[in-house]
């Protein structure tokens, strides 16, 4: 993009639905999705082979799908654990990422699974470990100009049997069992190009203070400036300027408060706040010297007290689904934008207002959506399977990325680094895993301290901000006797929870909200799938909506619920419990499901 272009202010929001990075848009930029070359290496011969130079790869990939789906073109599920991409990248397609002399060329990569090394032109220019997380690398200095076109090699690692690597519902066996599922490795989210100046914005976020009527941009540029850089921001409401900021950088990071008039009157800001039922979002341009990015965020607080929890002050009851983001045709790599938008729209049609991604950094246009229409997520991090040093620093190394990554999504409002006992099994007997739990509970209110932290989804908390309850009993009347009251609550807090173990093992929860986190998870199988379950079953549509309605009955004449999470949003694989088939077909009219969730006709 040409160095005096200013990018309109709306652009984060219109294009935010296929530009893979929807909070810090780039007005020129080029995908680089589709047929790469590709190969197995599980003898791990290429680099010895010379295949950063010189690749000839057997196979074609479909990018940025998993080899192990359909949508791939390779749709190879047994365990591998080496893989190799190319592509040819052509000087039209560096010219329309906006590269030009003085200006950098980056390549940006979504999510690689799990450890990568990159060659352009046979020069290594990059490596990253962590599977869900996006890095960038300047390839710059790579590219040779007297080339018709450039070439990109990847090598990817992905240890189908390493537990120490955070896997999420990743099966470490070589078929799915239980409540895993095929892998998703090598290149899964976006790659695209863009170029950018000498000094430019790599990272931005947004946070808001109602009392001091306030909105703080927190500003990381990719290096210390040499000369003071000025720095501007601009707020914008549905076309209406609300702020102005011009300042100087002259270290890499900058944090700069732009005072908002229309949030100090107490009576009128509420127009601004953003939640579910009225997603709002404020339109940002912000400018690092020549270095121009689109973005948006949303006002809202939240909070937990006196046994709630509170969205922008008030009382806010969680109707949530848990979601494994996970498709048939492409595993946990979306089928494409589109699918990522109509995802949330099915959560809300179907009585919604939140939704707990599991075990899994969802794609953040799928965040932009939920910001966009509105609704409410939980950032959920993907699980390692072991305990010590390495399955440690991997889990924490990739959450504050994540943390970095999500930040300013106004959906997000609670993290989760922890689900029931998952990499810290013996966490009731062991004291160094009790110290992991606290200390990633802590080191994410240190990182984030505007939401809260649900320590250890499920049971065995340690320094929670929710209890989170697991509970699949089908008994209506038990689910309603459980969870009729306090009194209740402290019963079971006292003595085991529903599966047989400590729900809190330390910290002070006397005054904290009780979420019951996963329920139901009634099985109907319309696909006859090999090994189908669920934690009961079904006979029929009908039977299936009478279990529910039970069920959900129980659920909604509790006096002491904040809010629930049901299980689950789609069949996926041999787990048939889903509201809706693995291709996103209600079992059941979709009206009468979500009567059943909301508890209202009508």
């Amino acid at each position: 993009m040409p160095q005096n272009d200013v990018l309109p202010v709306s652009l984060a929001r219109t294009d935010g639905g296929s530009y893979p990075r929807p909070q810090l848009v780039r007005g020129s930029w080029t995908d680089l999705s589709g047929t790469w070359g590709f190969a197995f290496d599980e003898d791990d011969l290429g680099v010895g082979l010379g295949w950063h130079r010189e690749p000839a790869f057997d196979l074609d990939i479909v990018v940025p799908f998993p080899p192990e789906s359909t949508a791939s073109g390779v749709g190879v599920t047994e365990p591998r654990r080496i893989f190799w991409y190319r592509r040819e990248v052509s000087a039209q397609e560096i010219a329309a990422a906006g590269h030009e002399d003085g200006r950098r060329l980056l390549l940006q990569f979504g999510a690689v699974d799990y450890r990568c090394s990159v060659w352009l032109n046979g020069e290594l220019v990059g490596r990253h470990e962590g599977g869900q997380t996006p890095f960038g690398i300047d390839i710059s200095s790579a590219v040779d100009d007297s080339r018709a076109s450039q070439l990109l090699v990847v090598r990817v690692e992905d240890d189908p049997r390493d537990v120490t690597q955070p896997r999420g519902k990743q099966d470490w066996q070589d078929d799915p069992h239980a409540i895993y599922y095929h892998r998703t490795s090598g290149i899964w989210q976006p790659v695209w190009l863009e170029s950018v100046p000498s000094i430019f914005v790599q990272t931005l976020h947004w946070r808001s203070d109602f009392t001091a009527a306030t909105v703080t941009a927190r500003i990381v540029l990719n290096d210390r400036p040499s000369t003071p850089t000025p720095i501007s921001i601009d707020l914008v409401s549905d076309g209406t300027p609300l702020a102005t900021v011009t300042t100087t950088a002259t270290e890499r990071e900058i944090t700069v408060a732009l005072p908002v008039a229309a949030i100090a009157n107490g009576q009128g800001y509420h127009d601004l706040l953003w939640s579910p039922e009225r997603p709002h979002l404020l339109d940002a341009v912000v400018r690092a010297g020549v270095d121009q990015v689109s973005s948006y965020l949303g006002l809202r607080s939240v909070e937990v007290d006196r046994g709630r929890f509170l969205l922008n002050g008030s009382p806010y009851y969680l109707r949530s689904v848990l979601s494994q983001g996970y498709w048939p045709q492409s595993h946990l790599a979306a089928p494409g934008a589109d699918a990522l938008r109509r995802e949330v729209e099915l959560i809300k049609e179907l009585g919604f207002n939140a939704a707990r991604i599991h075990q899994k950094f969802e794609d953040p246009r799928f965040l932009y959506w939920a910001d966009r229409l509105g609704l409410v997520v939980w950032g959920e991090a993907p699980a390692a399977f072991a305990f010590g040093p390495t399955a440690v620093q991997r889990t924490i190394s990739e959450w504050i990325a994540a943390l970095e990554r999500d930040y300013s999504h106004p959906s997000i409002v609670a993290w989760v680094p922890l689900n029931e006992s998952w990499g810290v099994q013996e966490i009731r007997h062991d004291p160094q895993m009790v110290e992991f739990a606290r200390s990633i509970a802590a080191l994410t209110r240190a990182i984030d301290p505007t939401r809260p932290v649900v320590s250890n989804d499920g049971w065995e908390q340690v320094d929670t901000d929710i209890i989170a309850i697991h509970d699949y009993e089908w008994q209506a009347d038990v689910i309603a006797a459980r969870y009729a009251d306090r009194p209740a609550i402290d019963r079971m807090l006292e003595t085991l929870g529903p599966a047989g173990r400590r729900l809190v093992l330390a910290g002070d929860v006397d005054d904290k909200p009780v979420m019951l986190t996963e329920f139901g998870g009634v099985s109907y199988d319309t696909s006859q799938q090999a090994g189908a379950w669920g934690y009961s079953t079904a006979s029929s549509p009908d039977d299936l909506a009478e279990r529910m309605g039970a069920i959900f009955a129980g659920v909604h004449a509790s006096g002491v619920l904040a809010g629930f999470c049901y299980t689950q949003l789609t069949d996926t694989l041999q787990e048939t419990n889903g509201l809706l088939t693995a291709d996103r077909e209600p079992k059941f009219a979709a009206a009468r499901i979500r009567e059943i969730v909301t508890g209202r006709r009508g």
